[in-house]
């Protein structure tokens, strides 16, 4: 029961909608009528750069960084009260879906990037690094965020086997695959527009 309890917990932390909360609170605009109608730090950059560009970037920061630590917080916590990484790791799963299915959002959200690099990086941290210089470089090549996040999940599954071949505890790589499958489902509409030649850049 008490592991339930904090599986629960962890779910619904991962649920708040940052980047909503964010921009209704300081800029007045709901950026889930707008743009994407995403609530990550994309679409706010996107839909509020119309409004207030420097506001933008700001909340679009803030965004990233609360998405992630809403993840990273509770699990940091269970970690200093003795939890094992088995729990640790359902709770780093937890995080992501309900970032993505969200039921304040009627089971809507975001693409689970933030939150989804967050939790890993309690355990992964070389591969984030990996996976975040790669981000890094495709988004400023191509400056589509939906390449850069799936290239960066890319290069995070396969740098997991390189540094993390045997994972530790749980050996195995089964909750970094549901979330890179729950963060692939996620960006089907980006792939499709990608296919398509429709995908908007972020200048």
């Amino acid at each position: 029961m008490e592991n339930l309890i904090i599986y629960l917990l962890t779910y619904l932390i991962g649920a708040i909608p940052c980047g909503l909360i964010l921009s209704r609170v300081f800029a007045k605009v709901d950026i889930k009528n707008a743009g994407s109608k995403s609530i990550g730090a994309t679409n706010v950059l996107r839909v509020l750069k119309e409004h207030n560009p420097k506001l933008a970037k700001k909340l679009a920061i803030a965004t990233v960084i609360l998405d992630a630590l809403k993840g990273i917080v509770p699990m940091l916590i269970a970690k200093f009260l003795g939890y094992d990484d088995n729990i640790l790791w359902t709770m780093a799963v937890l995080a992501v879906f309900g970032h993505c299915f969200s039921p304040y959002l009627k089971f809507e959200g975001g693409k689970g990037v933030a939150t989804g690099a967050g939790v890993l990086s309690i355990f992964l941290p070389l591969e984030i690094l990996s996976a975040f210089i790669a981000w890094f470089i495709v988004g400023k090549v191509f400056k589509i965020s939906s390449v850069a996040s799936l290239v960066a999940l890319i290069v995070l599954i396969f740098s997991s086997f390189i540094f993390h071949y045997d994972m530790p505890v749980i050996n195995t790589h089964a909750p970094i695959f549901i979330i890179a499958f729950i963060v692939v489902y996620k960006h089907i509409p980006n792939i499709l527009r990608l296919i398509g030649k429709k995908e908007c850049k972020v200048i």
